[in-house]
Order: structure tokens, then C-alpha cells, then sequence
């Protein structure tokens, strides 16, 4: 799913897939069944994103003193763009415009932190069911998304992965040197901006009301979520982060680890 919406987010057809797939020793009965689990949910998911597999590989026997490595599924996938004077990226453009949110977060808490990168780095735990996967839903918010970059309604978009909300709009920010604003409009703070609820999205339009109208009609659950501009990241218009800070603590963290003592 998150290969599909890598593709639709720059406005391409989602043609095919090929995957790698990484298991410990098929002779332990966990492990066989990690890996028909595994094949169980990417066959699902393929036929209703319409998104084959055409090639791929299986590596077997992962281990070091008898412990496998986690089941590892890798997937690359393989779009077309029709016209590509019509792609859009990721970096934010121009000040004023307005930040939408396309797809939902499940539950009151507005956001699903279960195996999340926040809950890992932040809370320092690992547990929970990852987020679930509608892939109904996946479809539609999808093929609405790739529709408004053809038509031109977008100047920037990007799917919603690893580190929930706010991190995609952190990237969109230092991708195109520009700040934006996000509103959480009441829900759960630390919920609504890293929750990793699956089949979303964050585009930037100078035309929301007609952006908005359309997704009400295709039945796609969108709203407005802030405003691009200035030179840092705030939530509810407080808590300023920098773009300077953000590109140190981005950038600067491999160079600062891989330099000599």
C-alpha cells in the first residue's frame, strides 16, 4: 500500500511490483507461516490496488545461531506517468497556500501510534498492532489523489508514512525551504501528528474550496489543516521549529556520526 501511494503522490499509474522476500528457516512452523501470511496479504492487497507482482525474489534461512531475522517483505514498485509536465513532488512551493489532509485517522484519539516510529523513539516501546489497512479505502483516496495532480489542482503532495503527519509535512517544509502552520483542531496532539494511520495524504493547493468540494463529492474524507509559509514549522501557531533546526538534526546526524573522534 505505502508503494502504491508513493507513486500516486507524484501522480503516477501504479503498474506493477517486484518484491523480496526475507525469512528465517521455513522448517520452523512460525516461520512458514510468517511467510504465508506474508504472500496471503500482498495477493490481497495486489488484486484490489490492481498492483501485480511481475518479478521477485524469496531468501530463505536468515539466521545467526538459530534466531531468524524478523519477516522482512521488501516491495519496489513500477508507475507511469502520462504527462510529466503534470508530476508534483513533495516540496512546498509558495507561501499562503493551503495544507489539506486527504484520508482519516482511526479512532477518538485521531491517530493510530501501535508500532509507531513515535512510540519507538519517543515512549522508548515497541509494541502494538501496526496500523490496519483498508485497502477500499487505500483505492479511492488514491485514484482521487492522481486525479487532482492530472487536472492540475496541486503544487505539492505527499503520502503519509513512517512518523505520521507532522513528519511528512516536516519533509514537504525542508524539501522546499518554507514553513507551514498546522492546526489540530481539538484532537489528541501527540496522536494526530505522529499516528501512522494508513491511506493518507498532505497536499498543498491554491484552491481548497474547489479541492474540498470535489473530494466531498467522490465520497474521500479531506479537510484543511493549515497554511503554508514563513521559516519554521508551528502547531496551533506556537512551538516554532525552525527550518535551520530541522535541516541540522536531519542532515547533520550521519556526518556528525561517522566523523573521526
Amino acid at each position: 500500500a505505502e508503494a502504491w501511494r508513493n507513486l500516486t503522490a507524484v501522480g503516477a499509474r501504479p503498474l506493477a511490483l517486484s518484491d523480496c522476500l526475507n525469512f528465517g528457516s521455513p522448517e520452523r512452523p512460525e516461520v512458514m507461516g510468517q511467510f504465508v501470511g506474508c504472500i496471503q496479504g500482498m495477493a490481497e492487497a495486489c488484486r484490489a490496488l490492481d498492483f501485480p507482482v511481475v518479478s521477485g525474489n524469496v531468501s530463505f534461512y536468515n539466521e545467526t545461531d538459530g534466531r531468524s531475522i524478523p519477516p522482512t517483505p521488501v516491495v519496489g514498485g513500477l508507475g507511469l506517468i502520462e504527462d510529466v509536465a503534470r508530476a508534483v513532488t513533495p516540496a512546498l512551493k509558495a507561501a499562503g497556500e493551503a495544507l489539506i489532509l486527504i484520508g482519516e485517522a482511526a479512532g477518538e484519539s485521531g491517530g493510530w501510534l501501535g508500532a509507531s516510529l513515535y512510540l519507538r523513539e519517543i515512549e522508548g516501546r515497541e509494541e502494538g498492532a501496526p496500523p490496519p489497512v483498508d485497502l477500499a479505502v487505500e483505492r479511492r483516496n488514491g485514484d482521487f489523489v492522481r486525479a487532482l495532480v492530472a487536472d492540475g489542482h496541486l503544487t505539492a503532495c505527499h503520502d503519509i508514512s513512517d512518523g505520521g503527519l507532522l513528519v511528512a509535512v516536516a519533509e514537504m517544509a525542508l524539501a522546499g525551504n518554507l514553513g507551514a502552520d498546522i492546526e489540530t483542531a481539538g484532537a489528541v496532539p501527540h496522536a494526530w501528528l505522529f499516528g501512522e494511520d494508513q491511506g493518507r495524504y498532505v497536499i498543498t493547493t491554491g484552491e481548497p474550496d474547489t479541492v474540498l468540494g470535489l473530494a466531498a463529492r467522490a465520497g474521500v474524507k479531506a479537510r484543511r489543516i493549515g497554511s503554508t509559509g514563513g521559516d519554521a514549522l508551528t502547531v496551533d501557531g506556537a512551538h516554532p521549529i525552525s527550518l535551520a533546526g530541522l535541516r541540522d538534526a536531519h542532515e547533520g546526524w550521519l556526518p556528525a556520526y561517522m566523523a573521526v573522534p
